[in-house]
């Protein structure tokens, strides 16, 4: 079942949110004060595996796929609702990750849900993590990075190009520019309050985020922010031993692309004018 009207719903009842278009296959009713989106595109078995573990947590967290436009068959409805998945959104509209984010951010609002987490959907994050990210959106955190390096997080054969220019040049910029320590910029699991998204001075539907930009735009201005509490929560992610690098970004221009973005955000390019 493709259902567009949700798409439509939105648009009408927020004006200033800039959209991308995209088609909800909703396959169950909602059920929980969160949500979880999974953003992936192409991921194969990859995103099943992640899919069929994540399951078992659909009692406590509606499960969300994002879609960037997947062509590989790995999403089919039939298996989406074997593994306890509330909602397909599919991004029709331009954009990638960003793209994405303010996709299911729109739908999950206009749901009413309290917080999202959020995660990538290529099977490197530990997703036994994801009850802690609920306890800390109840206990009233609006941004929750989850980091590899705090004790109880684990890097796991973290490629160490990404790790140098992490522990050197992104982590130590956004913790500039937000004026608070963050050690873990790069890591896409983190949670949202509802609260923080729905933000007007903040005002993160707007077309300039396509790419990076909202994780590191929120990351600083939550922390900017004196009414949004903050907090970092140990994680595990693993990177194959051998093989392929599961990952969107291309060594010299997706690279380059990354830093840009990271620059524009720390000096405010961002910011809603």
């Amino acid at each position: 079942m493709s259902n567009q009207s949700n798409y439509h719903k939105i648009k009408t009842n927020h004006k200033e949110w800039e959209l991308p278009e995209f088609e909800v296959d909703e396959f169950s009713p909602k059920k929980n004060k969160y949500c979880i989106c999974v953003f992936v595109i192409n991921e194969g078995k990859k995103v099943q595996q992640q899919l069929q573990k994540m399951s078992k947590f659909s009692s406590m967290i509606d499960i969300v796929v994002a879609d960037g436009g997947s062509t590989d068959g790995s999403l089919e409805p039939v298996f989406l609702k074997e593994q306890n998945v509330r909602v397909l959104l599919t991004k029709k509209g331009p954009g990638k990750l960003s793209a994405q984010m303010r996709m299911a951010f729109a739908w999950a609002l206009n749901e009413n849900y309290e917080g999202i987490v959020v995660v990538d959907g290529n099977g490197k994050d530990d997703i036994s993590a994801i009850p802690n990210f609920i306890k800390l959106l109840r206990e009233g955190y609006d941004h929750i990075q989850g980091s590899r390096f705090i004790p109880g997080g684990k890097a796991i054969n973290t490629p160490l190009p990404r790790a140098i220019g992490l522990h050197l040049v992104h982590a130590p910029l956004i913790s500039i520019a937000s004026g608070k320590r963050h050690s873990d910029t790069t890591n896409g699991f983190r949670a949202y309050s509802a609260q923080l998204l729905n933000d007007k001075n903040i005002s993160i539907f707007r077309d300039i985020f396509q790419t990076y930009e909202l994780h590191y735009f929120l990351a600083i201005e939550s922390s900017r922010r004196k009414q949004y509490k903050t907090i970092e929560t140990p994680v595990i992610r693993a990177y194959p031993k051998k093989g392929k690098t599961p990952t969107k970004i291309s060594p010299i221009k997706g690279n380059a692309h990354v830093l840009g973005v990271l620059f524009k955000a720390v000096v405010g390019k961002y910011k809603k004018r």
